[in-house]
């Protein structure tokens, strides 16, 4: 690939991911997929990836993403994108993980959850300085770019007692 990057993902043949899994290995990528039994069982595994990791839960499914993976970035999806996008930020809030996260927001597609998230910071559910942990592009190379230049936020208190 141009920029000597691995894909790691869910490992599935189906789906956006499947299609973007075939993109990078067709231009000489590796592509690392981490799939549950159950997925496998019901036979949406690809079975062409540089390699294929089968674990026995999501859960143990996610860990490992996140163990392998330099960063995070998610494409337009629905409920498992969103689970997955806010629990790897829920992680680096915590401080589990400082590596960069982001929101390929194509066409506008992650507007309405990118105006929650302000919405959240205006009633202080979420700090100005964890939602700009959130990367948004809408270009590909330009994540890249972003997700070089990242560092993460150092926080240590969240909450003033004092005024509370």
């Amino acid at each position: 690939m141009r920029r000597g990057l691995s894909l790691v993902y869910g490992g599935a043949k189906v789906g956006l991911m499947g299609a973007v899994a075939d993109s990078v290995l067709k231009a000489g990528g590796e592509v690392i997929g981490v799939i549950p039994e159950g997925l496998v069982a019901k036979e949406v595994a690809h079975q062409g990836l540089s390699e294929l990791r089968v674990v026995s839960s999501m859960h143990e499914r996610k860990r490992q993403m996140s163990d392998l993976a330099d960063g995070f970035i998610a494409l337009p999806g629905g409920m498992g994108t969103i689970e997955e996008l806010t629990e790897i930020l829920t992680w680096a809030q915590l401080g589990m993980h400082g590596k960069p996260a982001g929101i390929l927001n194509v066409a506008g597609y992650f507007d309405h959850l990118l105006k929650f998230m302000d919405h959240a910071v205006s009633e202080q559910f979420l700090k100005e300085i964890h939602r700009k942990m959130m990367l948004v592009t809408a270009r590909p190379e330009e994540m890249i770019d972003l997700f070089k230049a990242y560092q993460a936020p150092m926080v240590d208190k969240w909450v003033n007692r004092k005024s509370v």
